[in-house]
């Protein structure tokens, strides 16, 4: 008891457990070797190479599968996708992918604006897929590989397009324009030594700036105008020109024929004639009483009555029926 006749109450007192030294050195020694089996071993997926290096310096690659390197931070590991397909995009950026993607354009304006070759402007979306075939030039040749990637692109791009007119790069160039940006930017990438391999470029949509597309597709609309009466021109011209032609090479050939025709006959006629007066030479009054019986063998029958007078006959008789309309006449021989 203490004075004022309450009982004195002491704390219990609190001492950590000892543990004895060994014990600590075997906990330590545990985590040791845990760290190191944990960092010793790395996995390289599929589609992978792994890079290994030892303290920032190259020392080997690595197919994929499990592999072992030097732990604690001696030897690193880096995994490339080399067999994979990867893609940057300029102008625009896909926000997400399936059935109906959906796409981003704002704030990416500077990227798709750009000066044709006759001074107008174009707003070029476009995409490059390439892969990575060599994962040590792609790791140490060219320093931020991905950001120079995309710089080399969007100027062979706009030195491409600049030397078109905005026409071809909006209509019919656009391929041809695709295909020489591929093979530009393939040179540019191994002068670099940046280890890309460009698969395809493509134009993913190619327009005029919203501010002039109003007039611009007015332009259109007139070019397309213009254009089809060219082809309606063009198509009746076709018509008729070829038939004018056919009609006047048809009239040729019948002027032609007419003339043949013509010196053929007279030339036939020339030797009839000569061939006559050969046998008129010949025998002339045989010949001559021929050619008088022929004449008359061809002009009598297209007499409708025929008088024959003998010429030795003295005289006729006084009246005679010429007709069924009983008109006389009368005369003295010959008549």
């Amino acid at each position: 008891m203490s004075q004022g006749g309450f009982e004195e109450f002491q704390m219990p007192e609190f001492r950590l457990p000892r543990f004895r030294g060994g014990l600590l050195r075997t906990i330590v020694l545990i985590l040791v070797a845990l760290i190191a089996v944990f960092s010793a071993f790395f996995t390289v997926g599929p589609e992978e190479i792994g890079v290994v290096l030892r303290f920032g310096d190259f020392v080997r690659t690595t197919d994929p599968g499990l592999h072992l390197k030097l732990p604690f931070g001696i030897e690193t590991a880096t995994k490339v996708p080399v067999q994979r397909q990867l893609k940057e995009e300029f102008g625009f950026r896909t926000l997400s992918a399936g059935v109906r993607t959906q796409y981003a354009e704002r704030g990416y304006e500077g990227e798709a604006n750009m000066l044709t070759g006759d001074l107008n402007a174009a707003d070029v979306e476009w995409v490059v897929q390439y892969r990575i075939i060599d994962a040590y030039k792609f790791l140490f040749r060219v320093r931020n590989v991905r950001e120079t990637f995309r710089a080399m692109s969007e100027a062979v791009m706009r030195r491409v397009v600049g030397d078109r007119t905005v026409n071809e790069v909006l209509t019919v160039g656009r391929q041809e324009i695709a295909d020489v940006v591929e093979q530009q930017l393939q040179e540019l990438c191994d002068q670099y030594e940046t280890g890309i391999a460009v698969d395809q470029v493509v134009l993913q949509d190619v327009n005029p700036p919203d501010q002039v597309k109003a007039s611009f597709n007015e332009v259109n609309q007139a070019q397309q105008e213009r254009e089809r009466l060219i082809n309606e021109a063009q198509s009746e011209y076709n018509k008729v020109i070829p038939r004018a032609r056919g009609e006047a090479e048809q009239t040729i050939q019948q002027a032609r024929g007419y003339a043949l025709e013509r010196v053929n006959s007279a030339q036939g006629d020339s030797a009839r004639f000569a061939a006559l007066f050969a046998e008129y030479r010949r025998a002339p009054e045989v010949t001559r009483r021929r050619i008088y019986l022929e004449t008359m063998r061809d002009v009598l029958p297209k007499t409708e009555r025929k008088i024959i007078i003998d010429e030795n006959l003295q005289g006729v008789l006084p009246l005679l029926n010429l007709d069924s309309g009983g008109v006389r006449t009368s005369g003295q021989g010959g008549q």
